[in-house]
């Protein structure tokens, strides 16, 4: 049975398989991109640039007064908006230009709430090389196109497999001692660790229970805004160490019900291991 759309979903899904279409030509010629480096193993190409402009002219011309919080263009629109896009046009830059088929468009909409707070009210994360449409809306359950997604039932670490991102070259020390601290606790307790380069995935993955769980120091919010609302849809939590929102932290720990608490201790004695020599 076809599931229904919300105006907001559609609009969402629309754009991004609208900018998936230009961006699929682009991995296809990916030896041809041009390419500006933004710092060591930090790319933007032509092709994240053209997404993003794709992303903003959908969005911004189906809700003209919502605010914008893009990964290559920084925040515009109203400083008091009700509603605000988070974009990441093109999440796995570097796997995109190595030619490796996992990256994804990440899109989430939040709302912001009386107190001045925000909450993810949707979420898009489409990987355009699998046609995966991975989406939820908060209190309506989280999807891969058109199957309800629930995160895996394992309980035992022995049986896990937990997806990271490996520091390079940008990260910052803390988060470089704090992932090699977290790393070495969960290495000889788990089932497996990956690193595949695409956060939004990482999460979307977790939701979907191929993984899991996952952890993460020093991200930014158009890289999870998305995943977290997919994973806590599809029945896991996601938050960050403190158990606050990592939109503010940067930290994630998502997994599912029975994992969440040992892979937040883990991820929480790797970070405070790593505090003094942060300084």
């Amino acid at each position: 049975m076809p599931v229904h759309l919300s105006a907001h979903l559609t609009i969402m899904q629309n754009a991004a398989q609208r900018a998936a279409k230009r961006l699929l030509r682009d991995f296809n010629e990916v030896e041809q991109l041009q390419v500006s480096i933004k710092g060591p193993g930090d790319f933007v190409s032509q092709a994240d640039l053209r997404a993003e402009q794709s992303l903003k002219d959908d969005l911004g011309k189906a809700r003209p007064g919502y605010a914008f919080l893009l990964e290559e263009s920084g925040s515009f629109g109203s400083e008091n908006w009700t509603w605000r896009w988070v974009v990441d046009p093109l999440d796995g830059t570097s796997n995109f230009l190595h030619g490796m088929p996992h990256w994804a468009i990440s899109i989430a909409l939040e709302r912001r709430q009386d107190d001045g707070s925000s909450e993810v009210a949707a979420a898009v994360v489409y990987a355009p090389t699998s046609d995966e449409m991975f989406w939820a809306e908060k209190g309506t359950g989280a999807f891969l196109n058109d199957r309800r997604l629930r995160v895996s039932a394992r309980r035992e670490a022995k049986d896990a497999v937990f997806a990271t991102g490996i520091p390079f070259a940008v990260t910052t020390p803390r988060n470089r001692l704090a992932f090699a601290r977290t790393l070495g606790i969960l290495m000889p307790q788990v089932a497996g660790i990956r690193r595949f380069g695409a956060a939004a995935l990482d999460l979307a993955w977790t939701a979907a229970g191929r993984y899991d769980g996952y952890w993460e120091f020093g991200v930014k919010p158009w890289d999870i805004a998305a995943g977290l609302l997919l994973v806590r849809e599809a029945g896991g939590f996601a938050t960050d160490v403190a158990d606050g929102d990592p939109r503010t932290s940067g930290d994630v720990v998502a997994a599912n019900p029975h994992l969440y608490p040992y892979l937040r201790e883990a991820a929480q004695r790797g970070l405070t291991a790593a505090r003094p020599a942060a300084g």
